[in-house]
Formats: C-alpha cells, sequence, structure tokens
C-alpha cells in the first residue's frame, strides 16, 4: 500500500497500458481516476473492476490535448476523490504508420497534441494542488522508440522523445516543490491497439524473441512495477530519468 491516501490520474486509462496501471496503483492503496476521451464503458469497467477490489475510482472523461478538458477534468477528480498528486501521462496516439513524406501537416498536430501538448496541460492542472502539498509525482510514458528510431513513425517517434526532454526539463523546475518527475520508456507490448496494428502477431513475438533478451511477449502488467516504484516514496529521490522496460530490446 505505498500508495495510501494518494490520488492518481492516469491519462488514457481506459485500456491497455493505461487499464493496468490504474488496477495497479489502485491496488497499491491510490485513489485512481481513470480518464478516457470515447469509451466510457471501458472506463466504466476500469472502475468497476478496482471497486470490486475495494478501492476507489472514477472515470473521467477528456481530450488531454483541449485545454478546458482537461481543467473540467482535474476538477472533476479533486471534487469526487481529492486533489491529484500523482500524475500518470499515458494518453497517446500512434498515428498511421508510413513514410514521413506522406504524413500530412493535420496528422502530425494531433499526435503532437495528444502525446507532447497533452502532457503540458495536465501538468498546467494538477500542480497547484502539488505545490500545496509539498509531494508530487510526475510520470510519463513515452516508448522504446525513443532510443531506437523507428521508421515509418517520424511523428510518434518525436512526440515521444519530445517527452523525454519534457520529463528532464521539468524535473528541474519543479524539483524544490516535493515533486518527481521522470519517464517509462515501455517496448512492444500486447495491447489492444498493437493487436490493432498488428494482427500477424505470431510472426511478431518470433521478430521480438530475437530482439529481446527476455524471450516472451511484453504485457501491460509489466509496465505497472516500474511506475508504482516512481509513484511511490521508495523513488522520492529519483527524478529526471528514464527507466527502459522492454525485455532488453534496447540497452543504453
Amino acid at each position: 500500500m505505498r500508495l495510501a491516501n494518494k490520488v492518481a490520474l492516469v491519462t488514457g486509462g481506459s485500456r491497455g497500458i493505461g487499464r493496468s496501471l490504474c488496477v495497479g496503483l489502485a491496488r497499491e492503496g491510490a485513489s485512481v481516476a481513470v480518464n478516457y476521451a470515447n469509451d466510457r464503458a471501458a472506463a466504466a469497467a476500469v472502475v468497476a473492476e478496482i471497486e470490486g477490489a475495494g478501492g476507489r475510482a472514477v472515470a473521467v472523461r477528456g481530450d488531454v490535448s483541449v485545454a478546458a478538458d482537461v481543467e473540467t477534468m482535474v476538477t472533476t477528480v479533486s471534487r469526487e476523490l481529492g486533489p491529484v498528486t500523482v500524475l500518470i501521462n499515458n494518453a497517446g496516439l500512434t498515428g498511421v504508420h508510413k513514410p514521413w513524406r506522406e504524413i500530412d501537416e493535420a496528422e502530425w498536430d494531433r499526435v503532437m497534441a495528444v502525446n507532447l501538448k497533452g502532457c503540458f496541460l495536465c501538468l498546467r492542472a494538477v500542480y497547484p494542488f502539488m505545490k500545496d502539498a509539498g509531494w508530487g509525482r510526475i510520470v510519463n510514458i513515452s516508448s522504446v522508440t525513443f532510443w531506437l528510431g523507428r521508421p515509418n513513425l517520424l511523428h510518434y517517434v518525436a512526440s515521444k522523445a519530445g517527452m523525454i526532454g519534457f520529463t528532464r526539463s521539468l524535473a528541474r523546475e519543479v524539483g524544490a516543490d516535493g515533486i518527481t518527475v521522470n519517464a517509462v520508456t515501455p517496448g512492444a507490448i500486447q495491447t489492444e491497439s498493437e493487436l490493432e496494428m498488428f494482427p500477424d502477431q505470431e510472426g511478431l513475438a518470433a521478430w521480438l524473441s530475437e530482439a529481446q533478451a527476455v524471450k516472451r511477449r511484453g504485457l501491460p502488467g509489466d509496465i505497472v512495477g516500474a511506475v508504482a516504484f516512481l509513484a511511490s516514496e521508495d523513488g522520492a529521490f529519483v527524478t529526471g530519468q528514464t527507466i527502459n522496460v522492454d525485455g532488453g530490446w534496447a540497452m543504453h
């Protein structure tokens, strides 16, 4: 129960890695706000799972790239659960796999708005609560593609690299407020979106077995331990860092 009496906001919490983070942080004692953009039923299912295990949770709609949505979302969480002192910036768009010359301006802007601008807007909304508490944890979910530089994903990789710069610069600014800021870079994780993008899971698993040191597929639950550590007092002296959780694919 490392997060007892803490309120955590997980953006993009209705499925995939976000869902596992919501359930995992609740298991650590946090009251959890499950953010979603469109699928209310999926978010409600996460809340029901947490409450069924004796935890506290609420589903909150909001597009993290829209300032008014973010402000409303954080206000709702504060009213329903209490002030947010743990922020997990997990919401993200991969975009369409294509050569950089085929990425149009609208698609570039949308990926950047959700993946990077969303971190800034959520920070701006929750920072006053963390400042008042003299304690806060921000964990940004980036991607192993930051280390690898994957082709045909220029907009996505650039946005995830931006999250690392965001993490390091912000850590310098808010450390004196008792707030830590870190990033986690998941590898190839078997989520709903991955299944949509890569229907040949058998072929993907074989390829990853060659690339990774750990010879199995990464699962959403594999990300929970690193995030829970960074969000708790166990990670109190860790800030500005990036933890790679990818089964030993990229080593640095």
